[in-house]
C-alpha cells in the first residue's frame, strides 16, 4: 500500500468520498467518427469491446442466438481482471441453499447490498440479478465452468451463505471454458492487441461500429490510459445490430483515478491487472452517456502490503482469517471491527489502525480452520512466505510485534464468543462458524492492508443493458454495456461475489436484447 499525501484517517470521511464527481469529457475531444464519411474494414452483428466476464458473456449469448459477434481486447492475453479475480459467484435463492436449509429471499440480498452501499444502488438493476442469478448459474456451467458441489459461501457483509465457490480458486475457472466455448463458435471472432480508440455513429445518432488499433502493444509505464501509445493498424469495423462495452474499471488509472480521488497517488497499489484504465468509459461520455458514482473507488481489505498487486494471498485471508478467525491490531493486541462486514467498513477501519506508520494488522487462524476451507488456499500464502505458521499463539505474537498478553486474553474472549454465539464487541454473525476458533495448533498470521480492487461507478444502463444518454436520458440506440464499466449495481461499495453475478449476468441479457 502506497503512502497517502494526506492522512489515512480522512479516508473514513465517508461525507468527503461521497462527492459524485464527474469527470468532463475535453472540450477539443472530437465526440465520434461519423458513419457518413467511414468506410468499414469489415462489418458485424455485434461489436464486444472487452473479454471479461460481461464481454464473454454477451459474446455467447448473442452468437448462440445467430448473429456474428467481433471481441476486441487491447491486451495481449483475454479475460481482463475477471481472470485474476477470486472468482467465486453470489446467487441468492438458489438450489444448493434451500437442500441445506439455508434461508435466503430477495429482499434480505437487497438489503445486504443496500448496507454496504450506502443506500445509493439502483435496486432496478439489483432486482435483474435476484431474477436472473439462477439462469447465470447454469450458464456458466452449460460453458464448463465448474464448482466446489453443494457448499456455499458464507461472505463478508452478506447475512447468510449464498455464494457459489469455483473450483479453479479464481476467475480463470470462468474465462477458460468460456474462452474455448466461443473458439468453437464460426461466427465469433476474438482479438487480442486490438485496443478500442472512438466510435462510429450515424446522423441519427446511432453507434454503428467502432474504431480501433490491431497489433495494439500497451506500455504499463504511461501513466493514465496510455494516451501516448500510438502502436497498432487503425482498422474501423462496422456493427449492424449494436457495440456492447466490457471494458472494465480504471483501478489502474493513475490520472483519472487520482482526479476522482485526490487521495489516491500514483504509488498506491491496485489488485488489478495493468490495463484497467479509463479509455473506453471516456469515450462513452463524450457522446453523451451518463456518468454515475464515478468518483467511489473501493478497497479490497484481503491484501498483503508484501505482495505486487492482487498477490496469492487473498483467498486465504478472507476465508481463513476474516470468515472464521480475527484481526488484530499489533499495538493493542485486540481486534478493532467485524471481520465479516463489508469491505468498505473492513477497508476503513484497517487504514485507520495503519495510520501513517505502517501499522499493519495482523489476520489469524488455527490449523482446524484451515481444514476447514479449501485447503489449497495456504499453499501459495506459504509458499510466498506472506504467511507465517507458529506452533504456539505467544510465538506468533513475538513474531509480529502482536502486544503479548492483551493478545492471548483476547484470543480466549474472541473463542468465548464463537461458543456463546455472540459478538459483544462488534455484533459479527458467527452461527456460521461451526464451533470454529482459534485453538488449534498450528497457528497462521499474515498482514493485511487494502489496495485499489474496483471502481464502484461508471455508465448508467437500464434493465436491459443499454446505455443510458443524459441528454435524452433514453437508451442511446446500439450501445450497451455491462460489468465494472457500469455504475449502479453496487452503490458506494460492493459485496465480495456480487461483481461476478453482475458481469456475467447483465452481460448475459445485453447479449440476450441485442439478439431481439
Amino acid at each position: 500500500m502506497g503512502s497517502m499525501e494526506t492522512s489515512r484517517r480522512n479516508l473514513l470521511k465517508a461525507g468527503t468520498a461521497a462527492a459524485a464527481a464527474v469527470a468532463a469529457a475535453p472540450l477539443t475531444a472530437q465526440a465520434a467518427v461519423s458513419a457518413e464519411n467511414t468506410k468499414f474494414d469489415a462489418t458485424y452483428d455485434v461489436v464486444v469491446v472487452g473479454s471479461g466476464f460481461a464481454g464473454m458473456a454477451c459474446a455467447y449469448k448473442a452468437a448462440k442466438a445467430g448473429l456474428s459477434v467481433l471481441m476486441i481486447e487491447k491486451m495481449g492475453v483475454f479475460g481482463g481482471n475477471s481472470a485474476i479475480c477470486g472468482g467465486n459467484m453470489a446467487c441468492p435463492v438458489n438450489p444448493v441453499q434451500k437442500a441445506q436449509g439455508i434461508k435466503d429471499s430477495r429482499e434480505l440480498f437487497i438489503k445486504d447490498c443496500l448496507k454496504d452501499g450506502l443506500g445509493i444502488n439502483h435496486t432496478e438493476l439489483l432486482n435483474v440479478l435476484v431474477d436472473r442469478c439462477n439462469d447465470t448459474v447454469k450458464f456458466v456451467q452449460d460453458c464448463g465452468a465448474e464448482f466446489v458441489p453443494n457448499k456455499m459461501l458464507f461472505e463478508g457483509g452478506h447475512s447468510v451463505p449464498r455464494s457459489y465457490e469455483i473450483k479453479a480458486g479464481s476467475g480463470s475457472g470462468y474465462i477458460v471454458p468460456m474462452y474455448e466455448t466461443l473458439s468453437k463458435l464460426k461466427n465469433v471472432k476474438m482479438q487480442s492487441r486490438t485496443k478500442f480508440d472512438d466510435f462510429v455513429m450515424n446522423k441519427d445518432g446511432r453507434v454503428v461500429g467502432v474504431v480501433c488499433r490491431e497489433g495494439y502493444r500497451f506500455n504499463r509505464n504511461l501513466a493514465s490510459d496510455d494516451v501516448e501509445n500510438k502502436t497498432g493498424k487503425r482498422k474501423v469495423y462496422g456493427a449492424r445490430r449494436a457495440v456492447m462495452l466490457a471494458a472494465g474499471g480504471f483501478s489502474r488509472d493513475i490520472w483519472f483515478r487520482q482526479v476522482q480521488d485526490p487521495r489516491v497517488v500514483p504509488s498506491t497499489d491496485s489488485t488489478n491487472q495493468p490495463g484497467a484504465t479509463a479509455g473506453v468509459l471516456l469515450k462513452a461520455l463524450e457522446i453523451g452517456a451518463t456518468p454515475l458514482q464515478i468518483s467511489w473507488l473501493q478497497f479490497l481489505p484481503y491484501c498483503n502490503p508484501h505482495e505486487d498487486g492482487f498477490g496469492v494471498t487473498v483467498n486465504f485471508t478472507n476465508h481463513a482469517c476474516m470468515d472464521l478467525g480475527m484481526v488484530v491490531n499489533k499495538k493493542t493486541g485486540k481486534r478493532f471491527m467485524d471481520e465479516h462486514a463489508g469491505r468498505k467498513i473492513k477497508s476503513d477501519a484497517e487504514l485507520e489502525v495503519i495510520g501513517t506508520d505502517k501499522n499493519y494488522p495482523i489476520a489469524i487462524c488455527d490449523d482446524a480452520i484451515v481444514h476447514a476451507i479449501n485447503p489449497s488456499f495456504v499453499k501459495a500464502p506459504l509458499a510466498a512466505k506472506t504467511v507465517f505458521v507458529a506452533q504456539t499463539l505467544p510465538e506468533l505474537a513475538d513474531h509480529f510485534g502482536i502486544k503479548k498478553d492483551a493478545f492471548l486474553e483476547e484470543v480466549k474472549r474472541f473463542n468465548g464468543f464463537v461458543k456463546d454465539g455472540e459478538d459483544k464487541d462488534f455484533h459479527r454473525i458467527l452461527k456460521f462458524n461451526n464451533g470454529l476458533n482459534i485453538s488449534k495448533p498450528p497457528f497462521y498470521g499474515v498482514e493485511v492492508a487494502p489496495k485499489i480492487h474496483h471502481t464502484m461507478g461508471g455508465l448508467l444502463i437500464n434493465t436491459k443493458a443499454q446505455v443510458i444518454s443524459s441528454k435524452t436520458h433514453q437508451p442511446i440506440p446500439g450501445l450497451y454495456a455491462g460489468g465494472e464499466i457500469t455504475g449502479g449495481v453496487h452503490g458506494a461499495s460492493r459485496l465480495g461475489t456480487v461483481a461476478v453475478l453482475d458481469a456475467l449476468t447483465f452481460g448475459m441479457v445485453a447479449g440476450e436484447n441485442i439478439a431481439k
